[in-house]
């Protein structure tokens, strides 16, 4: 009985020592060239667990119900300039750097809020109602580091979408699918 309790006692310290351990993790400035909508992108730590990215380029965008209609019962695409803004509350660093996955780069899973907004059309099969137009909402997502510099980003979420001219409304499902390079550090 003794010899049980003593080493039940012996599982328990060893337990609450472990938990102790502060296993150091930090998100980290990067820079990144997506390629599925081109553009740059600039991820900044704000906190440890915490980042903020702003992306500039063109890329593929889809219309919105109230803000766009279509002659055409096709697939409807739109090339547009935009600016996407993203915070990123990152929530398995620890325990990804504690299985000895890579956490370079931000590779991890988050949680965020995510603000986007498209400029004047450059080419499109649908007619937008205002030439600039924004959406944001939550998003749940991942991104890794693979090799020296593949960047892959995946996040999805609700979001809330409207124009210049008043007209928005509430879309259940955008995704995001970025692929690219992490720029070298100085």
């Amino acid at each position: 009985m003794k010899k049980n309790l003593l080493i039940i006692m012996f599982g328990i310290l060893t337990t609450l020592n472990y938990a102790q351990e502060k296993i150091d993790t930090k998100t980290e400035k990067v820079w990144r060239v997506n390629f599925l909508n081109p553009a740059i992108e600039l991820e900044m730590p704000v906190s440890k667990k915490g980042t903020f990215s702003a992306g500039l380029g063109i890329g593929y965008g889809a219309p919105y119900d109230e803000i766009s209609v279509s002659p055409y019962n096709e697939f409807l695409y739109s090339f547009n300039p935009f600016i996407d803004l993203q915070y990123k509350r990152f929530y398995n660093l620890e325990k990804r750097k504690a299985k000895n996955l890579n956490t370079e780069n931000n590779s991890g899973n988050f949680v965020s809020l995510r603000f986007l907004t498209r400029g004047n059309t450059i080419e499109s099969n649908f007619i937008r109602s205002s030439n600039f137009d924004f959406a944001f909402g939550p998003t749940w997502g991942i991104q890794r580091k693979y090799g020296k510099n593949f960047h892959l980003l995946f996040d999805i979420g609700p979001h809330y979408y409207f124009d210049t001219d008043g007209n928005g409304g509430f879309f259940p499902i955008m995704f995001q699918l970025n692929l690219g390079f992490n720029l070298k550090k100085k």
